[in-house]
C-alpha cells in the first residue's frame, strides 16, 4: 500500500520503477499525490488548479499499458506543471509521453510587477515550506514548492532569467536549466527555457532524456573530475558574503571527495541586466550586441581551461513577501540565459537560520548530461535536511 508518507519520500524514478513492476499502479500514486494535494496545499498554495478527473483516467490509460507489458521512463509518475504551460506546452507533451500525469498547474506570479520571485494565488501568495515568512522564488514558485513539499516528485517549470533555478535554491531541491535551444524557447528572444524541479539529479536526467529530442549532442561524463573555476559574483553581482561562503564551502566539499578539481581562474564578466532587459523588450542594438559578445568571448575563454563555472544560485538567502528591496534576486542566473549555457542548481546548505543556499554549476553548450553527471555524483555531499 502506497501510504502518503511513503509516497513522499519516493523519488520520480523510484516510483516509475515501481510502476513498471507493478509493486504500485499509477492510479494509486496518483490518488496519493491528490490527497497530498487536497490535505497540504491550503497551506502552501502552491496549485491554483487541480485536475483529479483527467489525472485519475490517464493513470488507468498508464496502468493498462503496463499490465500490456510497456514499459514507460517515468510511469505513473504525479507532476505539476507551470501554470501558463498547461498538459499541452512541449515539455509537458513529452513528459505525458513517458507516463507522467500532470494533477495541476502550480502557481506563478502576476504579469508585470517588478519583481517575479513569488507566486499568487486566489488564496494569497505561494508560501515557501522550510518558513512561511519567506518566499518560495520564482517564477516557478509552486512548482518547487510542490516538489520541496512532497507533493509530487517533479515539476515542470520554464527559466528566463532565473525562474527555475532560485526557487529550487530557496526550497532546498534541484532546479536545471537545459542549453536553450535544446527545447522550444517560452518567449520570442530566446531567453526562457523550459526547465525542471526536482528532489535529486537523477530525476533531472530521467526529465532530460524525455523531454530533448533523440540525438541532441553532447556526451555524458568527463573523462575525469571535472575542472572548475569559482566565482561568488561573476564580476558585478552583490553577493552577501554568507551566501558566498556557504555555496563555496559545499564546492570544497565536492572536490575534498574527488568529485570535482579547483581551478584558480577568474569568472569575469559585464553586468549583463541591459542586455536582458533590451533582449527581453525587443529592443537590442549595437550596445546590446557589444555587451553580448564581450561575455560570450569571455565565458568562451573561461570554458577552455575549465569544464564547469560555480557560483552561489542566488546572491542572497529568501526574501520576504514584500519583496527584495533593491537586491537583484536574479544577479547570478540570468547571465546564463543570454549566453544559453546549461546551469544546474544543487542544494548547498543552510544559513544558521535555516534558510537553503543554492549551488549552481555552469558547464558548456550542450554538456547538458556532464553536467547532469556530476550533479548526481554530488547530490547529498551537503545538502539542507530533506522536508520529506
Amino acid at each position: 500500500m502506497l501510504t502518503g508518507r511513503s509516497y513522499a519520500a519516493l523519488t520520480a524514478t523510484d516510483l516509475a520503477d515501481r510502476v513498471n513492476r507493478g509493486e504500485v499502479t499509477a492510479r494509486e500514486a496518483v490518488d496519493t499525490a491528490l490527497a497530498l494535494v487536497a490535505e497540504r496545499d491550503g497551506a502552501l498554495r502552491a496549485f491554483t488548479a487541480v485536475w483529479p478527473a483527467w489525472a485519475r483516467a490517464r493513470a488507468g490509460r498508464i496502468d493498462a499499458a503496463v499490465a500490456r507489458g510497456v514499459r514507460l521512463p517515468l510511469a505513473g509518475v504525479p507532476i505539476g506543471v507551470k501554470a501558463g504551460e498547461g498538459p499541452g506546452s512541449f515539455q509537458n507533451r513529452r513528459l505525458v509521453a513517458a507516463g507522467c500525469v500532470p494533477v495541476g498547474a502550480t502557481s506563478v506570479p502576476r504579469a508585470g510587477t517588478a519583481w517575479q520571485t513569488y507566486g499568487r494565488t486566489d488564496r494569497g501568495p505561494t508560501l515557501n515550506p522550510r518558513n512561511p515568512a519567506w518566499s518560495p522564488g520564482g517564477s516557478s514558485a509552486g512548482s518547487a514548492v510542490a516538489v520541496a513539499a512532497g507533493l509530487v516528485p517533479l515539476a515542470s517549470g520554464s527559466d528566463g532569467a532565473g525562474s527555475v533555478r532560485i526557487p529550487a535554491a530557496w526550497c532546498g531541491i534541484v532546479g536545471f536549466k537545459p542549453t536553450n535551444g535544446l527545447l522550444p524557447a517560452r518567449d520570442r528572444a530566446g531567453l526562457n527555457s523550459p526547465g525542471v524541479l526536482v528532489r535529486t539529479p537523477r530525476d533531472a536526467v530521467a526529465y532530460f532524456r524525455a523531454v530533448v529530442p533523440a540525438g541532441a549532442p553532447g556526451p555524458r561524463s568527463w573523462s575525469g573530475p571535472p575542472t572548475v573555476a569559482w566565482t561568488s559574483t561573476l564580476g558585478y553581482a552583490a553577493t552577501e558574503p554568507e551566501i558566498a561562503a556557504i555555496a563555496r564551502g559545499a564546492l570544497r566539499r565536492l572536490a575534498a571527495a574527488g568529485l570535482c578539481r579547483l581551478v584558480d581562474h577568474p569568472v569575469t564578466l559585464h553586468d549583463p541586466a541591459p542586455a536582458w532587459t533590451a533582449l527581453r523588450a525587443g529592443t537590442s542594438g549595437r550596445d546590446t550586441d557589444d555587451l553580448i559578445g564581450a561575455n560570450s568571448r569571455r565565458l568562451r575563454e573561461v570554458f577552455e581551461r575549465v569544464d564547469l563555472i560555480a557560483t552561489p544560485t542566488a546572491p542572497h538567502p529568501p526574501h520576504g513577501h514584500d519583496g527584495p528591496g533593491d537586491r537583484m534576486n536574479v544577479a547570478l542566473t540570468w547571465a546564463f540565459n543570454i549566453s544559453g549555457h546549461p546551469a544546474l542548481t544543487l542544494p548547498a546548505g543552510t544559513t544558521p537560520y535555516g534558510a537553503p543556499v543554492g549551488l549552481q554549476l555552469i558547464a558548456r553548450h550542450h554538456a547538458d548530461l556532464r553536467l547532469l553527471d556530476t550533479a548526481t555524483r554530488a547530490h547529498g555531499h551537503s545538502a539542507p535536511t530533506p522536508l520529506v
